[in-house]
């Protein structure tokens, strides 16, 4: 029998790419798992129906998190349908590069508005849970980009930042509940999204990261279904970085 076994995940964005590795691997633990989606229920929903076909509960719930009523919602639906939130991670995100003097405002707070507040607005309603309960852990996906900053992203590297602070400061918050909090700092990971990239800007990324490859998803998953664990309990606040030696 798993830890996992009885206890429910909540992921958002976990129709795809990273989070949807996520999602598989907490369900192949035995947990229940609600992911939240913005826009192609059909990823979503077959997804749903994958876990429930290996024998495992799930539910995809349409929920912007840049939306503080919905992601209290969706939050509220996942506790009635599975009795409890035992596991949040924090992966929905976006990224609209360009240099600051291209940038738009609406560039910039769409990217925080998600990145940011989308974490705020789905943490608030799930420490309140999880403080009932006296137990918890929260995951943050963070990424390299708020530990080092990068050129064309200050959007982005600011809310990915801003993410690592809040990751620290509920971290001291929320300890003495048995709620642990971590972030999880990611570098270059194989997804839709890097794999719209052109072949010459990969091998010129490639060639900065000393392991020398893109990271996995199944690998990002691993680490966060670790951090998530009871094996990780007397792990809070820290950020951990799964990319490769870029940041080195």
């Amino acid at each position: 029998m798993s830890e996992f076994d009885g206890r429910t995940a909540i992921v958002t964005g976990g129709s795809r790419g990273i989070g949807r590795a996520i999602v598989k691997e907490l369900s192949s633990r035995g947990a229940s798992v609600a992911f939240s989606y913005t826009k192609n229920a059909d990823i979503a929903n077959e997804l749903v129906v994958e876990l429930e076909g290996k024998g495992s509960r799930a539910a995809a719930f349409q929920a912007d998190v840049s939306d503080f009523k919905a992601a209290d919602e969706m939050v509220r639906e996942v506790k009635a349908k599975f009795g409890s939130v035992d596991y949040l991670v924090n992966n929905a995100g976006i990224t609209r590069d360009k240099l600051i003097l291209m940038m738009s405002q609406d560039d910039w707070d769409a990217v925080l508005d998600t990145n940011l507040k989308g974490v705020f607005n789905i943490t608030k309603p799930v420490v309140s849970l999880m403080v009932r309960q006296k137990r918890g852990a929260i995951l943050n996906i963070s990424s390299i980009s708020g530990v080092v900053g990068m050129a064309g992203q200050t959007n982005y590297s600011a809310s990915k930042a801003g993410l690592i602070g809040f990751t620290k400061a509920l971290a001291k918050e929320i300890a003495r509940r048995n709620i642990n909090v971590n972030a999880l700092a990611l570098g270059l990971i194989e997804t839709e999204m890097s794999g719209a990239l052109s072949d010459e800007y990969k091998q010129k990324m490639i060639e900065q990261i000393p392991l020398g490859r893109y990271g996995a998803v199944e690998e990002v998953a691993k680490i966060a279904a670790f951090l998530l664990s009871d094996d990780a309990k007397y792990i809070t606040g820290q950020v951990v970085q799964a990319d490769g030696g870029l940041a080195i």
